[in-house]
Parts: C-alpha cells; sequence; structure tokens
C-alpha cells in the first residue's frame, strides 16, 4: 500500500507539474512570425475614467534569415519631447535572446547574452550609479520579449506553462533569472474578433501584477493588454 501511494503521488506531481518553456523546450509557430508595426494608446484608469498616458509602438522585423529584431518606442503624453525605446535581439527560430537594449529619461541598460552568462550594463542616470552586469545564467528568454513569445505559442483552452526569464533591476530583490507564468488561457471574443485571453504573472512584480492579453485567434497580434497591480489598473490598446 505504501509504495502504491507514493507512485500515486510521483505520478500526480507529474500530471499537474507545469511546463517550463526556455530556447530549447518550445514549440512557437514560425509561420506567425512576419513584420510588423503597431500601434497602441496606453491608459491609466482613475475612478472608472480611462485616461490617456501615453503611445506605444512595437516593430517586429526580420533583419536576415536567423535574426528578429523586436523594438518598442513610448512616448509620454505629458513628456512628448522624451520618449523610451526598448530594443531586443532574438533568433527567430526560438527566441533565444542575443542583445537587449534599453533608454530612457532614468536609466540606460544595455545586455549581451552569451551561452552561460549574460554581461552588459545598467546606468542610473539620476545617481549616476552605473552596474557592470556578469550574471551567470543558462536557458532563459529576455524578460522584455516573453509577451511576443506567448503570442506565438501553441495557445489552447486550459493551457498553462512557466517561462524561464532573464530580469535585471538594481532595487528588486530577485535579479537573473526567474520565470514568468501563463497562468490561464480561454476563448472570448473582443471588437467582433475571436480571441485567446492568456492570464499571466511574473517573479519580477513577485506576482503582484498581472497582465491579461486578448490575441486575435487569426493572426495572434495582440489587441489589448490588460494590467491590474493591487488596486491600480491601466491598458494598452492597439488602434492599428
Amino acid at each position: 500500500m505504501k509504495t502504491f501511494l507514493i507512485l500515486l503521488l510521483i505520478g500526480s506531481t507529474h500530471v499537474f507539474s507545469q511546463q517550463l518553456l526556455t530556447p530549447s523546450n518550445t514549440s512557437i509557430d514560425l509561420q506567425l512570425i512576419q513584420d510588423e508595426t503597431s500601434e497602441a494608446v496606453w491608459y491609466a484608469e482613475n475612478a472608472g475614467q480611462k485616461i490617456e498616458i501615453g503611445n506605444i509602438t512595437t516593430q517586429i522585423k526580420k533583419l536576415n534569415t536567423t535574426d528578429l529584431l523586436i523594438e518598442t518606442t513610448v512616448k509620454m503624453k505629458q513628456m512628448p519631447n522624451t520618449h523610451w525605446v526598448d530594443s531586443t535581439l532574438v533568433k527567430t527560430a526560438n527566441l533565444q535572446p542575443i542583445r537587449h537594449s534599453s533608454f530612457n529619461m532614468n536609466r540606460d541598460m544595455v545586455f549581451t547574452y552569451h551561452k552561460n552568462k549574460v554581461t552588459g550594463y545598467y546606468l542610473d542616470k539620476k545617481t549616476q550609479k552605473k552596474d557592470d552586469i556578469d550574471i551567470a545564467a543558462t536557458h532563459y528568454f529576455d524578460s522584455s520579449s516573453y509577451p511576443t513569445l506567448i503570442r506565438f505559442l501553441p495557445l489552447k483552452e486550459k493551457y498553462t506553462a512557466e517561462i524561464s526569464i532573464f530580469d535585471y533591476n538594481p532595487n528588486a530583490v530577485k535579479k537573473g533569472i526567474m520565470k514568468a507564468y501563463i497562468q490561464s488561457v480561454e476563448k472570448g471574443d473582443y471588437q467582433h474578433k475571436k480571441v485567446w485571453i492568456v492570464k499571466t504573472a511574473d517573479d519580477i512584480t513577485e506576482k503582484t501584477t498581472t497582465v491579461t492579453y486578448y490575441i486575435d485567434s487569426d493572426t495572434r497580434k495582440i489587441l489589448k493588454q490588460d494590467i491590474e497591480s493591487g488596486t491600480r489598473k491601466m491598458s494598452i490598446e492597439t488602434i492599428q
């Protein structure tokens, strides 16, 4: 009886354990990856009212037969003359990261992804403190590219997964390798289109923030994102 219970426990653990996605263990649909440029409006919710706070332009571009560029430019409404630019270079076949850079008014960071480590720097522009980065890391995606990864996964109802990601913030408790989580996938409708509704969280925010993606079932474009962090709510709505 004891042996049977142990075997049952092992079997149950295997059944209910989530799949861990890494560049070497993912099944993205390469036919869905196409050059595209999309624009979205970023809203904050206040007392039931939507307030526009910025615009986001995202470009996905195949640079050659092997490399894919994911670039995001954010322009804040209250600071029209400044913008944030995030660029991530990955392998098209599996979104394995090659390089990431991010520049805004508060900080600059540049990372190079190697097989067994991540090198680069993080510069706090307010304090002029520069952190040189040299962190051991294997089998991960760049944290800024995993929303793109989600679009191209074999989504289906009740699909869940854990995603190995790399993230660095000098003020965070956890740095380096951590996880993002696909918590649920449901079928739905948005603006008369069939969508996958994908709810996610990650260790960057210690799972205190959830992002729900509304992904066109046919094109796999992200039509909307709902962001909830405690009582704060925001949304990002694609306009073209």
